[in-house]
Protein backbone atom coordinates (compact mmCIF):
# COMPACT_ATOMS: atom_id res chain seq x y z
CA UNK A 1 0.00 0.00 0.00
CA UNK A 2 1.28 3.67 -1.03
CA UNK A 3 1.65 6.30 1.26
CA UNK A 4 -1.20 7.80 -0.85
CA UNK A 5 -3.39 5.05 -0.37
CA UNK A 6 -2.60 4.95 3.83
CA UNK A 7 -3.36 8.71 3.97
CA UNK A 8 -6.89 8.38 2.03
CA UNK A 9 -8.00 5.29 4.23
CA UNK A 10 -6.73 7.15 7.41
CA UNK A 11 -8.63 10.41 5.99
CA UNK A 12 -11.71 7.93 5.72
CA UNK A 13 -11.52 6.31 8.64
CA UNK A 14 -10.85 9.79 10.84
CA UNK A 15 -14.73 10.76 9.17
CA UNK A 16 -16.16 7.51 10.54
CA UNK A 17 -17.74 8.19 13.95
CA UNK A 18 -17.71 4.47 14.80
CA UNK A 19 -13.80 4.01 14.47
CA UNK A 20 -13.47 7.01 16.63
CA UNK A 21 -14.96 5.67 19.11
CA UNK A 22 -13.73 2.20 19.51
CA UNK A 23 -9.87 2.88 19.27
CA UNK A 24 -10.02 6.28 21.51
CA UNK A 25 -10.79 4.80 24.89
CA UNK A 26 -7.27 4.09 25.48
CA UNK A 27 -6.27 8.01 24.59
CA UNK A 28 -9.08 9.37 26.74
CA UNK A 29 -7.42 7.02 29.84
CA UNK A 30 -3.61 8.13 29.01
CA UNK A 31 -4.49 11.62 28.57
CA UNK A 32 -6.49 11.93 31.86
CA UNK A 33 -3.47 9.94 33.70
CA UNK A 34 -0.74 12.57 31.72
CA UNK A 35 -3.21 15.33 32.92
CA UNK A 36 -3.61 14.00 36.46
CA UNK A 37 0.08 13.90 37.19
CA UNK A 38 1.39 16.76 35.09
CA UNK A 39 -1.10 19.38 36.85
CA UNK A 40 -0.62 18.18 39.85
CA UNK A 41 3.07 18.23 39.99
CA UNK A 42 3.35 21.79 38.18
CA UNK A 43 0.49 23.39 40.22
CA UNK A 44 2.35 22.07 43.90
CA UNK A 45 5.77 23.15 42.18
CA UNK A 46 4.35 26.53 41.19
CA UNK A 47 2.55 27.33 44.07
CA UNK A 48 4.15 26.94 46.91
CA UNK A 49 8.20 25.85 45.74
CA UNK A 50 8.73 28.14 42.69
CA UNK A 51 11.09 31.24 44.44
CA UNK A 52 8.91 34.00 44.64
CA UNK A 53 9.43 37.02 42.32
CA UNK A 54 11.28 40.37 42.81
CA UNK A 55 8.78 42.73 41.69
CA UNK A 56 5.03 41.19 42.08
CA UNK A 57 6.25 38.37 44.98
CA UNK A 58 3.71 36.04 45.19
CA UNK A 59 0.97 37.44 43.21
CA UNK A 60 2.97 36.38 39.87
CA UNK A 61 1.84 32.83 41.13
CA UNK A 62 -1.35 33.16 39.60
CA UNK A 63 0.24 32.64 36.11
CA UNK A 64 0.39 28.86 36.65
CA UNK A 65 -3.35 29.24 36.20
CA UNK A 66 -3.55 32.29 33.96
CA UNK A 67 -1.66 31.23 31.35
CA UNK A 68 -1.70 27.73 30.55
CA UNK A 69 -5.86 28.68 30.69
CA UNK A 70 -5.34 31.35 28.23
CA UNK A 71 -2.95 29.25 25.77
CA UNK A 72 -5.77 26.60 25.97
CA UNK A 73 -8.18 28.48 24.96
CA UNK A 74 -7.01 29.66 21.79
CA UNK A 75 -5.86 26.56 20.65
CA UNK A 76 -9.71 25.26 21.16
CA UNK A 77 -10.84 27.72 18.99
CA UNK A 78 -8.58 27.21 16.43
CA UNK A 79 -9.22 23.44 16.53
CA UNK A 80 -12.84 24.47 16.18
CA UNK A 81 -11.81 26.59 13.18
CA UNK A 82 -9.96 23.92 11.24
CA UNK A 83 -13.07 21.48 12.08
CA UNK A 84 -15.37 23.78 10.59
CA UNK A 85 -13.46 24.29 7.42
CA UNK A 86 -13.58 19.92 6.97
CA UNK A 87 -16.99 20.13 8.08
CA UNK A 88 -17.81 22.83 5.02
CA UNK A 89 -15.53 21.42 2.16
CA UNK A 90 -15.79 17.43 3.31
CA UNK A 91 -19.13 17.24 5.18
CA UNK A 92 -17.16 14.94 7.93
CA UNK A 93 -19.72 14.14 10.52
CA UNK A 94 -16.65 13.91 12.94
CA UNK A 95 -15.63 17.38 12.34
CA UNK A 96 -19.27 18.84 13.24
CA UNK A 97 -18.79 16.57 16.48
CA UNK A 98 -15.74 17.94 17.46
CA UNK A 99 -16.72 21.57 17.08
CA UNK A 100 -19.62 21.11 19.01
CA UNK A 101 -17.91 19.23 21.92
CA UNK A 102 -14.94 21.87 21.88
CA UNK A 103 -17.07 24.90 22.62
CA UNK A 104 -18.04 24.01 26.67
CA UNK A 105 -14.44 23.64 27.63
CA UNK A 106 -13.34 26.52 25.35
CA UNK A 107 -15.49 28.74 26.94
CA UNK A 108 -14.82 27.67 30.55
CA UNK A 109 -11.41 28.03 29.81
CA UNK A 110 -11.76 31.57 28.42
CA UNK A 111 -13.99 32.51 31.24
CA UNK A 112 -11.45 31.31 33.57
CA UNK A 113 -8.85 32.96 31.43
CA UNK A 114 -9.93 36.10 32.50
CA UNK A 115 -10.94 36.02 36.04
CA UNK A 116 -7.35 34.63 36.88
CA UNK A 117 -6.43 37.68 34.63
CA UNK A 118 -8.40 39.93 36.72
CA UNK A 119 -6.77 38.68 40.09
CA UNK A 120 -3.47 39.01 38.80
CA UNK A 121 -4.32 42.63 37.61
CA UNK A 122 -5.51 43.98 40.81
CA UNK A 123 -2.16 43.85 42.63
CA UNK A 124 -0.09 44.25 38.88
CA UNK A 125 -1.92 47.29 37.45
CA UNK A 126 -4.20 48.39 40.66
CA UNK A 127 -7.45 47.87 38.60
CA UNK A 128 -9.83 44.40 38.06
CA UNK A 129 -10.26 45.23 34.38
CA UNK A 130 -8.50 47.76 31.91
CA UNK A 131 -9.66 47.96 28.25
CA UNK A 132 -6.31 46.44 27.43
CA UNK A 133 -5.86 45.55 23.84
CA UNK A 134 -5.57 41.89 24.88
CA UNK A 135 -7.75 41.50 27.35
CA UNK A 136 -10.49 43.30 25.06
CA UNK A 137 -9.39 40.43 22.10
CA UNK A 138 -9.87 37.80 24.94
CA UNK A 139 -13.12 38.96 26.53
CA UNK A 140 -14.15 39.01 22.70
CA UNK A 141 -12.96 35.36 22.19
CA UNK A 142 -15.32 34.53 25.18
CA UNK A 143 -18.07 36.33 23.20
CA UNK A 144 -17.33 34.39 20.41
CA UNK A 145 -17.44 31.00 22.28
CA UNK A 146 -20.79 32.08 23.70
CA UNK A 147 -22.30 32.74 20.16
CA UNK A 148 -21.46 29.46 18.86
CA UNK A 149 -23.20 27.61 22.53
CA UNK A 150 -26.61 29.54 21.52
CA UNK A 151 -26.08 29.31 17.59
CA UNK A 152 -25.86 25.30 18.39
CA UNK A 153 -28.89 25.56 20.69
CA UNK A 154 -30.77 28.04 18.28
CA UNK A 155 -30.60 25.46 15.59
CA UNK A 156 -32.82 22.35 16.22
CA UNK A 157 -31.56 20.61 12.82
CA UNK A 158 -27.85 19.01 13.84
CA UNK A 159 -27.12 20.06 9.99
CA UNK A 160 -27.81 23.09 9.40
CA UNK A 161 -26.51 24.14 13.39
CA UNK A 162 -23.17 22.15 12.26
CA UNK A 163 -23.02 24.34 8.99
CA UNK A 164 -24.03 27.79 10.36
CA UNK A 165 -20.91 27.24 13.47
CA UNK A 166 -18.31 25.91 11.34
CA UNK A 167 -18.53 29.75 9.60
CA UNK A 168 -18.46 31.36 13.01
CA UNK A 169 -16.00 29.57 14.10
CA UNK A 170 -13.51 29.99 10.66
CA UNK A 171 -14.75 33.95 10.80
CA UNK A 172 -13.84 33.85 14.62
CA UNK A 173 -10.07 33.18 14.06
CA UNK A 174 -9.40 36.42 12.82
CA UNK A 175 -9.80 37.20 16.48
CA UNK A 176 -6.84 34.49 17.80
CA UNK A 177 -3.65 36.37 15.78
CA UNK A 178 -5.20 39.70 17.40
CA UNK A 179 -4.97 38.23 20.96
CA UNK A 180 -1.55 36.69 20.03
CA UNK A 181 0.37 39.44 18.31
CA UNK A 182 -1.65 42.73 20.60
CA UNK A 183 1.05 43.32 22.94
CA UNK A 184 3.77 43.40 20.02
CA UNK A 185 0.71 45.95 17.45
CA UNK A 186 -0.12 48.09 20.49
CA UNK A 187 1.16 50.03 23.23
CA UNK A 188 -0.56 47.51 26.22
CA UNK A 189 -0.22 47.05 29.88
CA UNK A 190 -0.51 43.35 29.41
CA UNK A 191 3.16 41.94 29.47
CA UNK A 192 4.22 40.14 26.29
CA UNK A 193 4.13 36.01 25.32
CA UNK A 194 5.55 34.16 28.45
CA UNK A 195 6.93 31.22 26.18
CA UNK A 196 8.21 31.91 22.73
CA UNK A 197 9.61 29.51 20.05
CA UNK A 198 12.43 31.66 19.11
CA UNK A 199 13.63 33.24 22.63
CA UNK A 200 14.40 31.72 25.58
CA UNK A 201 12.42 32.07 28.44
CA UNK A 202 13.03 35.47 30.93
CA UNK A 203 12.30 33.42 34.37
CA UNK A 204 14.70 30.94 35.69
CA UNK A 205 13.95 27.28 35.21
CA UNK A 206 12.47 26.75 38.61
CA UNK A 207 9.72 29.08 37.73
CA UNK A 208 9.12 28.51 34.28
CA UNK A 209 9.80 24.86 34.23
CA UNK A 210 6.60 24.03 36.53
CA UNK A 211 4.24 26.81 34.26
CA UNK A 212 5.58 23.91 31.12
CA UNK A 213 3.76 20.98 32.93
CA UNK A 214 1.11 22.93 33.44
CA UNK A 215 0.47 23.96 30.31
CA UNK A 216 1.49 20.46 29.15
CA UNK A 217 -1.43 19.45 31.81
CA UNK A 218 -3.90 21.75 30.85
CA UNK A 219 -3.59 20.57 26.79
CA UNK A 220 -3.92 16.80 28.40
CA UNK A 221 -7.01 17.80 30.37
CA UNK A 222 -8.69 19.00 27.42
CA UNK A 223 -7.84 16.39 25.05
CA UNK A 224 -9.15 13.27 27.89
CA UNK A 225 -12.44 16.05 27.82
CA UNK A 226 -12.96 16.21 24.37
CA UNK A 227 -12.63 12.26 23.80
CA UNK A 228 -14.96 11.94 26.28
CA UNK A 229 -17.49 14.80 25.29
CA UNK A 230 -16.91 13.08 21.20
CA UNK A 231 -17.45 9.62 22.93
CA UNK A 232 -21.29 10.78 24.47
CA UNK A 233 -21.71 12.75 21.01
CA UNK A 234 -21.58 10.31 18.61
CA UNK A 235 -23.53 7.43 20.80
CA UNK A 236 -26.44 10.53 20.82
CA UNK A 237 -26.56 10.79 17.12
CA UNK A 238 -25.20 7.31 16.08
CA UNK A 239 -28.27 6.11 17.94
CA UNK A 240 -30.37 4.97 15.62
CA UNK A 241 -27.42 2.51 14.08
CA UNK A 242 -27.38 -1.01 14.27
CA UNK A 243 -23.78 -0.64 16.12
CA UNK A 244 -24.79 2.04 18.71
CA UNK A 245 -28.12 -0.57 19.39
CA UNK A 246 -25.28 -3.71 19.81
CA UNK A 247 -23.44 -1.90 21.94
CA UNK A 248 -25.77 -0.38 24.14
CA UNK A 249 -27.45 -3.77 24.42
CA UNK A 250 -24.47 -5.52 24.49
CA UNK A 251 -23.54 -3.22 27.83
CA UNK A 252 -27.20 -3.97 29.40
CA UNK A 253 -27.47 -6.37 32.75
Amino acid sequence: MTVTETLKRWWHQLGSPRWFYEISGPWQTGFAVLALLLLAIGTVWGLAIAPMDYQQGNSFRIIYVHVPTAIVSQTVYMLMGAAGLVLLVWRMKLADMVLAAAVPFGMSMTALALFTGAVWGKPTWGAWWVWDARTTSMLVLLFLYFGLYALRQAIPRNEAAGRACAVLALVGTVNIPIIKYSVDWWLTLHQPATFKLTEAPSMPPEMWLPLLLNVLGIYCFFAANLIGRLKLTILERESGTRWVRELIAGRSP
